[in-house]
Formats: C-alpha cells, structure tokens, sequence
C-alpha cells in the first residue's frame, strides 16, 4: 500500500494505527505510515496488546494536553498581571508628562499600550487554540477506544468486544476517563451543530448526521 506524503523530509503525520501524530521521515511511497510504538501491532493475534496499548497512549497524551493546558493558563494569568502593572505605570507617567508635552506624550503612551494589549491576546490566543488541539486529539483516540470497549446493554456483564467486563483491561483502563470524555463529546457536538470548530473524529455519528442533511 502506498502513501501520498512528500519523501525525504521531517513530517507529522496520523499513524494509521494509533490514530496519533507522530513523527515520521519517509524514503519510499511503500514505507508504512505506521509509527515506531505500533510496528508491533502489525497481526491480528497481537490485537488485545494493540488495544491496550493504544489506550494507554491516548491516556498519556490526553494528561499532558491537561497539564499543557494548565499550564498556558497559568502564563496567561501571569502575563495579564504584568500588562495591568505596566498599563498602570503608563499611565501614572502620562498624568504626570501630560501638563508637560500638552497632550502629545499621551498619544505616544496610548499607542505602546495597544500594542502591549494585541501582543498579550494573541500570545494567550495561539496558546489556547494549541491546549484545546492537543485535548481533542487525545480525546478523540479515547472516543475510538470506548466505541469499542463499553458496558452491552443487552448482555450487563459483557463488555461490547465479547469479553466479560471484568477480565476487559481496555474497558478497565478508560473507566476513569468515561466522563470526561462524555462530557468533551456533548461540548463538541454542540460546536458541530453551530457550525464551529469541534475536536469530533470524522467518523463520529454526530459528524457523519451532519454530511448527511
């Protein structure tokens, strides 16, 4: 099978078997898009490892996502305190430089505060929109793995892959991230139907409805 990504340079590309963005250098249109944690994946009786370990990638990729995101709020915080310092002192000098330079320092101050202002939005801005990928990315490898590991309704002590939901280690390791992806998955597909940008995997009911009208 071959691929249509550009040969001999660095790239970030979707592994076709984790689903993740992974690092990639391709020397041949026949070189496998599949990334160096997968490439042990690659038969069907290694399909429960497979399985597990994909979850417990997206798991990892998901906390680091939240813990970046934290961290980007907790710099945005920060460098907010720091304008209102400065546009504080900016202003204490125009009151006092204004009697001074009739009004012309003034101007002068004004237009070095809005630039303070942009430049500080579009920094917390660009950090935002990064945090807020990098959660849908995980988030959506993590709705894959319960489309395929949840409780059956027709059968209560089954999980949906056929085993017994005690003895599933896939199911077992999502349980705790359940709500947190039920509740990403509700925010999203109201973006969706308001014609926003979501974080919904292009196989998701909610994405394939919306195709459809």
């Amino acid at each position: 099978m071959t691929h249509a990504h550009p040969l001999h340079v660095d790239l970030e590309v979707a592994c076709l078997c984790c689903l993740a963005p992974q690092p990639f250098h391709f020397t041949s249109l026949s070189d496998q898009v599949v990334c160096t944690l997968c490439v042990h994946h690659l038969s069907a009786e290694k399909s429960e490892r497979r399985d597990l370990e994909h979850v417990r990638l997206w798991a990892a990729r998901w906390a680091a996502a939240e813990t970046a995101h934290q961290g980007y709020i907790t710099e945005t915080d920060a460098l907010l305190v720091a304008r209102d310092t400065d546009l504080t002192a900016l202003r204490d000098q125009v009151v006092e430089l204004s009697a001074l330079v009739a009004g012309q320092f003034s101007a002068g101050i004004d237009g070095v505060r809005g630039l303070l202002q942009n430049n500080l939005v579009k920094r917390a801005e660009r950090n935002t929109e990064l945090a807020h990928r990098q959660i849908d990315w995980a988030m959506a490898g993590l709705w894959r793995m319960d489309a395929l590991h949840h409780d059956d309704p027709a059968r209560p002590t089954k999980c949906s892959c056929g085993r017994t939901a005690g003895t599933c280690a896939e199911s077992a390791a999502i349980d705790s991230l359940r709500q947190a992806l039920r509740d990403w998955e509700k925010k999203n597909v109201v973006l969706l139907q308001g014609g926003r940008r979501h974080g919904l995997p292009s196989d998701h009911p909610a994405v394939l409805a919306q195709r459809m009208r």
